[in-house]
């Protein structure tokens, strides 16, 4: 039986060849740019596999992000900045100096404890890194880096969001209890219901049956930008709730998103039985089937 290191090597020599002269005409014209697109369509589908517990399924999507991996690397290797070997020594190191709890002497009882020694590791780290390549840590002095650095803003909102608030409460940044997470989102949602009194009557309206904007009254966008904004500290109240409860914000979404599929769908079943529609039903009665989509799902039948 082959080893782990000798299928590792398999797959890196099989990308080797797709990408080399007479491989496959797909693969060679690929580039970092092309393939960003499919590493997070594959972390999804990755993602996806998990909430199912679809264990077979996840160990094909695992093998299409390692892919993305190999893809990089060979890429990074024909144009001469780095390889596969460099991504592993370095992955190697990385956990080795990030867990001093395990390679070293360092003591760390909880994982409260990890992530504190983790975080001031990663300061370390990036102050080396600045004085190795002799730059500032900060633009117009000496100042330290912030500690919001290295938060990607190409990451979905949510997550972001939630990488933010979570390396400001690292340095104390962070409300005392969840009574005043609460507090904050009862104070958000007034605001936005301020805001509202200045939309044109007879307000917001839903714009469901008809043609798409028909109807909507007209806004200044200066109303619209100030909505968007109370809106969006909003959301970034909710995520906070979520990490404060250990929650992944943008999983918890992703699920209530395929159970409002889930249901809605049954809705549909229901009406299609009767040779109806979604649009030939009245909105109460669509209420009824919502309720009784809901129903089932609690009873399991």
């Amino acid at each position: 039986m082959p080893t782990t290191g000798e299928r590792f090597e398999r797959a890196v020599s099989i990308m080797a060849r797709l990408r080399a002269p007479g491989g496959c005409p797909w693969d060679r014209e690929q580039t970092f740019d092309s393939i960003k697109a499919y590493t997070l369509e594959e972390t999804y589908e990755v993602l996806e596999a998990i909430d199912n517990r679809d264990w077979p399924e996840l160990t094909g999507e695992l093998g299409d992000l390692l892919l993305q991996v190999l893809f990089y690397a060979q890429m990074a290797k024909e144009q001469g900045t780095f390889s596969i070997d460099e991504i592993l020594d370095r992955l190697s190191s990385k956990l080795v100096d990030r867990h001093p709890h395990v390679f070293g002497d360092v003591k760390a009882e909880t994982s409260s404890d990890v992530l504190r020694n983790w975080e001031a590791l990663k300061a370390e780290e990036k102050k080396k890194r600045l004085e190795a390549g002799g730059g500032k840590a900060a633009p117009g002095g000496d100042a330290p880096e912030s500690v919001l650095s290295g938060v990607s803003s190409a990451m979905p909102a949510l997550l972001e969001a939630h990488k933010l608030s979570s390396r400001a409460a690292h340095i104390g940044f962070d409300w005392p209890n969840m009574e005043g997470l609460f507090d904050k989102l009862r104070e958000e949602t007034a605001e936005l219901q301020e805001h509202l009194k200045e939309f044109p009557a007879p307000g917001p309206q839903p714009h469901g049956r008809g043609v798409a904007g028909s109807g909507r009254p007209p806004i200044s966008d200066d109303l619209r930008q100030r909505l968007e904004g109370e809106v969006g500290d909003l959301f970034f109240v909710l995520v906070n709730i979520a990490r404060y409860l250990s929650l992944d914000p943008e999983s918890a979404l992703k699920k209530t998103n395929r159970k409002f599929k889930r249901r809605f769908q049954w809705m549909e079943e229901q009406l299609r039985s009767s040779g109806r529609t979604p649009q030939q039903t009245s909105m109460e009665e669509l209420e009824s089937l919502w309720q009784q989509a809901k129903q089932q799902e609690r009873s399991g039948q």
